[in-house]
């Protein structure tokens, strides 16, 4: 066999391979995707969002669960947002050359791939040992912890998407230079809200969900990842088809954020999406 042959063979052999290997995991994707939806929409309805979380077999719903998540969400993004915002700026127009700013990636890159879990248990040290009780603050701190790297990340690579001719070309015509930096911060925020939305390990360990309504950030805050997983493993048929059906939102909220994030990502890079 000669030796292009063998390179031929080869070639095809690894197409084949890879091809294989996207066919197998598209297709467990696939299963994974219909089991939740069949299970899932099964109990969608009206009072999955207007009652709350029921006693084993009895109606309810996920209000409070849902409530706490958007509120622990948005808190976290308040607080981790600005930090994330201000220092994916900074690496990407202020500091790109300098020596720390490699230092800050360097610790950015080792948040970005920490397990959420170790963060759930330095939180509770932080705060859930100090205030004698698991609260929704501690929960958002923790969130707000997961997002800060993301953000910085997803910041710093949209605007380096912009490119320096348009930048000199807005300042130019008198625009400021954080008019010229600010589009591409809302997708570093969108990714960020995706990246902590079904976050389960650290709000085990800081908000930990009860079964009533809380209003007070001070207090223990039901929540829809640690709903879904008290549920889950229970074994009550009620309490499970919640967790499929709160499976189910968070999963097409994901999906919602990350498509507009792409939408964004595409309207801002000249050359794709037109």
């Amino acid at each position: 066999m000669s030796r292009r042959a063998v390179r031929k063979f080869t070639n095809v052999l690894a197409l084949g391979l890879s091809g294989l290997a996207t066919g197998v995991g598209l297709f467990f994707l696939g299963a994974i995707l219909w089991t939740l939806l069949h299970n899932g929409l099964a109990g969608m309805s009206l009072t999955l969002f207007t009652a709350m979380t029921p006693p084993p077999g009895s109606a309810g719903g996920l209000l409070n669960a849902i409530y706490g998540s958007v509120v622990m969400t948005a808190i976290g993004i308040l607080i981790g947002g600005p930090i994330g915002m201000l220092a994916g700026t900074y690496l990407a127009e202020y500091g790109r050359t300098k020596r720390i700013s490699h230092v800050i990636r360097f610790v950015n890159d080792v948040l970005l791939s920490a397990p959420s879990i170790i963060i759930g248990l330095f939180v509770y040290e932080l705060l859930v040992v100090r205030m004698h009780h698991f609260s929704a603050l501690a929960g958002a701190v923790a969130l707000a912890i997961i997002a800060i790297p993301v953000t910085v990340r997803t910041t710093e690579d949209m605007l380096n998407l912009v490119p320096q001719g348009m930048k000199d070309a807005s300042t130019a015509m008198g625009a400021y230079q954080w008019r010229t930096i600010s589009s591409g911060i809302v997708t570093g925020l969108l990714l960020a809200v995706a990246r902590i939305s079904g976050e389960t390990a650290p709000l085990l360990f800081t908000a930990l969900n009860n079964q009533f309504w809380s209003s007070s950030l001070t207090e223990p805050m039901a929540n829809l990842p640690v709903v879904i997983f008290q549920f889950a493993l229970s074994p009550y048929p009620n309490w499970q088809q919640l967790a499929w059906s709160g499976a189910l939102l968070i999963t097409l909220s994901i999906l919602v954020l990350s498509i507009t994030a792409r939408v964004v990502i595409s309207r801002l890079n000249p050359g794709g999406g037109r």
